[in-house]
């Protein structure tokens, strides 16, 4: 399986910086970039030419570079197609997104179509978000908003030109919009590549990933306002992201997020049943949702996760001795209907 990593990110974010000082670094990796904003604004004269004929361009450092003229499962093909004749060397892949893109249909080509899910493995959605122009960009921009909810790594990038509080605030703000990926500072692209590839951030098997900090700050502020739904007796709470304390700082918001715990463990058959209406229903405003799950009839979490409406399970490692069985779910979408969730998924413990 070829991994496959995209890059998005609102105009002027720094995606191409970022592109550029990885394609330039002496890795030893064999990248084939694709880039679908090839044209007027190349990525950099330097590193490709613009004008060319030829789709496919080789790098000098052994990376590729091809532009989408058709489609991107058609471009993902001839790449797979290629590198298997020995035609095209190369180890993974970077889709750069234009910056108006959604990355919802980019990362859904990774699952729709045959060859390519046997093909390549959709390792993660990287984001840069522009610190100084990004409050801006998120109360206007459905598509930035979109692009932070699908992220499993977020880079600010022009940090240097706010102030501590400002970005402060901005952190505070994406957090609220998708606590399940990390967020780090950027500065002209200088970033480890660890950071960058390899994340398995579609990895079913991987860890439900929920900063600390986020789910504190959630339970720590809703004790000042009677907006927090904790149910102690049935051991869940979800937070209520979208109103109380948020309302001071971002009600422009319809990317929202919130976290919903249980350890009495679910029904299958109900969860299923539930989460297929779900999926029905509201898949286009759902962005990303995933979870780990106390099953009832088996010993072993079930980490669970999906795209819109694309939704998958696999059984994860066993519950370890004296380890609290409880489900951790998170949900990232628009306009959630979030007391339709929490009730549905109430009803269907066991």
């Amino acid at each position: 399986m070829i991994p496959a990593t995209i890059l998005t990110g609102f105009l002027g974010a720094g995606k191409t910086t970022l592109l550029k000082r990885i394609l330039t670094e002496a890795h030893g990796q064999r990248i084939a970039v694709i880039e679908n904003e090839f044209g007027a604004e190349n990525i950099d004269n330097d590193i490709l030419v613009a004008d060319t004929e030829e789709q496919i361009v080789q790098m000098s450092n052994g990376c590729v570079c091809c532009t989408i003229r058709e489609d991107l499962r058609s471009t993902l093909s001839l790449l797979a197609a290629k590198r298997r004749k020995g035609l095209l060397a190369f180890d993974r892949v970077i889709i750069e997104t234009t910056g108006l893109a959604d990355p919802g249909p980019v990362a859904q080509t990774f699952f729709m179509d045959d060859e390519v899910a046997e093909t390549y493995l959709l390792d993660a959605i990287v984001t840069l978000v522009d610190a100084r122009h990004a409050p801006q960009q998120l109360d206007e921009r459905q598509e930035a908003r979109r692009q932070v909810g699908f992220a499993d790594q977020i880079f600010v990038s022009k940090a240097d030109l706010v102030s501590a509080e400002e970005l402060d605030a901005l952190i505070h703000r994406l957090k609220h919009m998708n606590p399940r990926a990390p967020i780090d500072t950027v500065h002209f692209g200088q970033v480890a590549l660890d950071k960058v590839l390899d994340l398995r951030g579609f990895n079913l098997n991987a860890k439900l990933d929920l900063d600390p900090d986020f789910l504190q700050a959630g339970e720590h502020e809703h004790a000042h306002h009677d907006h927090s739904h904790c149910d102690h007796e049935h051991g869940h709470c979800a937070h209520a992201h979208d109103h109380g304390h948020a309302r001071h700082h971002h009600h422009h918001d319809d990317v929202q997020s919130f976290v919903w715990r249980s350890q009495r463990p679910f029904d299958p058959h109900k969860l299923e049943d539930f989460l297929g209406a779900v999926v029905q229903v509201w898949g286009p405003k759902l962005l990303r949702y995933k979870g780990v799950l106390h099953m009832q009839g088996t010993d072993r979490k079930v980490i669970f996760q999906g795209v819109h409406q694309l939704m998958g399970s696999d059984l994860g490692p066993v519950w370890k001795p004296g380890e609290a069985r409880e489900s951790r779910m998170v949900f990232i979408g628009i306009d959630l209907p979030r007391d339709i969730l929490e009730q549905g998924l109430q009803q269907a413990l066991a």
